[in-house]
């Protein structure tokens, strides 16, 4: 009995305890994802996860600084536009890749005008595709010409643009790279398996004066788990030191626990349901008939889905993008009410006044699937719901195979609505179930003038068009939720990307 008592004393909490101390003796940050990166090469993966990953290990021209978006020197430390259509940056001296490598105008040329190419087949063309080319116009300065003016080009070099090592990469091959990657950032990775864990840690070369800073922290381990119950575990167990994405129900328990702190932040991500309008997913498909989508968009209560699951303030987007990103227009939008009787008016009207029966995909928590899926039943609409992890569920969405495609898309955390109109409501790729023309037309409108209120315009005008036809379905903004070691001093940001390089003991 009196081993008994001793056992019942080891709460989660005090093995948590310990652990974390272990942890923090050795210097070592244990990080759990429930989205496993399979490619950890930043260019051929579309996961926030691996842009996360991505910024860790490699670092761009440029840095957005997370306060307040301002843009600061990184591999370059000036940049100036000769025109609307050309930019010359001024590289940084003495910089040295994790192998040792040199950084010089050559990595960059290489990089922009790989990544800008169709055949490179990178994960988000979109994100590089105003690229003309890039050449070097001295050992460290480039010139690189837009196709067309990119007001938000910066946007796009600071957040989605690491550099690669040229001779490296060319030498060992785009395989090779992904298995044993080298970058520029303040940590380096040291061992992966794709889609099991990857660890880090810091570059004790890496430059002075980047904004990044250097690490304090030495060793990242991250490890992918495969569901939200699994990483929690990990978590009260002690076996994590750091996770995000909770469960917004859990947060209350969590806070009770003595040796764990928790931190929820609006993000720019926002929870979306894409509708095949443009029939990708096979003939007959419901969703290709307007009153159908209009009917659907009536169906969902987003209010209560963002008050009562997702909490924490989150928000429905009248228009489907962000409200602070330069062209979401709130006021062009169509609004549709949560009207039940009104959307199986809409589904008589259509043709189905005993609705039909689809599928609907989702790697998002299995709850709010299931939330979505009961407001869609109850107007006649049964959907099955296919549950599955961030990657499958993308690649199904990119064959075009998903009726309904419940997701989320953080815009890379760019403040502009070229980084979500293109890759889900035009240009005809994976994403893009509407594939409709006008829009097409106005998006390439909208990214391709320097005048500001003939961006506004487009935009507008495609936000109207996208509404009024029901494409695309904003449900909420997300709001992040952290659960870390006490031990842990961590900040949480607005653009929803966790900089462990600026993390510390305490």
């Amino acid at each position: 009995m009196r081993i008994a008592r001793r056992t019942a004393l080891v709460t989660p909490a005090i093995l948590a305890a310990g652990s974390a101390s272990a942890q923090r003796a050795q210097d070592t940050l244990r990080i759990v994802f429930r989205d496993g990166v399979p490619n950890i090469d930043p260019y051929y993966n579309s996961l926030r996860t691996g842009l996360v990953l991505a910024h860790q290990a490699w670092d761009g021209l440029i840095h957005r600084d997370p306060t307040d978006f301002t843009m600061k020197p990184l591999l370059a430390t000036a940049w100036n536009w000769v025109n609307a259509t050309t930019i010359d940056f001024t590289l940084r001296a003495g910089v040295t890749f994790h192998n040792g490598d040199a950084f010089s105008a050559d990595d960059v040329v290489y990089t922009l005008n790989l990544v800008s190419s169709p055949e490179a087949r990178t994960a988000t063309p979109s994100n590089h595709a105003w690229i003309e080319r890039a050449e070097k116009t001295g050992d460290l300065s480039v010139r690189v010409h837009l196709k067309r003016p990119t007001p938000a080009a910066l946007e796009y070099f600071a957040f989605v643009t690491p550099i690669y090592p040229k001779a490296y990469r060319e030498r060992v091959g785009a395989d090779v790279y992904a298995r044993q990657p080298v970058g520029a950032g303040p940590y380096r990775v040291t061992a992966q398996n794709p889609g099991a864990m990857v660890e880090f840690e810091r570059f004790e070369n890496y430059y002075a004066g980047s904004p990044k800073g250097r690490p304090a922290i030495r060793k990242l381990v991250v490890r992918f788990v495969p569901d939200a119950a699994t990483e929690l575990t990990e978590l009260l167990s002690g076996r994590a030191d750091w996770i995000w994405a909770i469960n917004p129900d859990q947060m209350a328990n969590l806070a009770r626990v003595p040796t764990l702190d928790v931190a929820r932040q609006e993000s720019m991500r926002i929870g979306y349901l894409s509708i095949d309008a443009a029939g990708r997913s096979g003939a007959g498909n419901p969703m290709t008939n307007v009153l159908v989508r209009r009917a659907i968009w009536h169906a969902i209560d987003r209010q209560t889905i963002a008050t009562s699951l997702v909490q924490g303030g989150s928000r429905v987007p009248t228009a489907p993008c962000y409200p602070s990103q330069f062209g979401c227009d709130a006021d062009a939008a169509v609004t549709y009410n949560y009207d039940p009787a009104r959307a199986r008016a809409l589904l008589a009207e259509a043709g189905f006044p005993n609705g039909f029966a689809t599928e609907m995909v989702s790697y998002i928590l299995p709850q709010w699937g299931a939330s979505v899926q009961a407001y869609l039943q109850a107007v006649g609409i049964r959907a099955r719901l296919s549950q599955m992890q961030v990657a499958a569920a993308t690649a199904r969405a990119w064959e075009g195979r998903n009726p309904l495609d419940l997701g989320s898309w953080g815009s890379y955390s760019i403040n502009d609505v070229s980084a979500i109109f293109p890759v889900m409501l035009g240009g005809g790729g994976g994403n893009d179930y509407s594939r409709d023309p006008e829009i097409d037309r106005l998006l390439v409108e909208g990214g391709s003038s320097v005048d500001e209120n003939v961006r506004r315009a487009a935009y507008s005008a495609a936000i109207r068009r996208s509404t009024e036809q029901a494409y695309w379905l904003p449900l909420h903004t997300y709001v992040t939720t952290y659960g870390y070691s006490k031990q842990l001093n961590f900040q949480t940001w607005r653009d929803e990307m966790p900089r462990f390089f600026m993390a510390s003991w305490k």
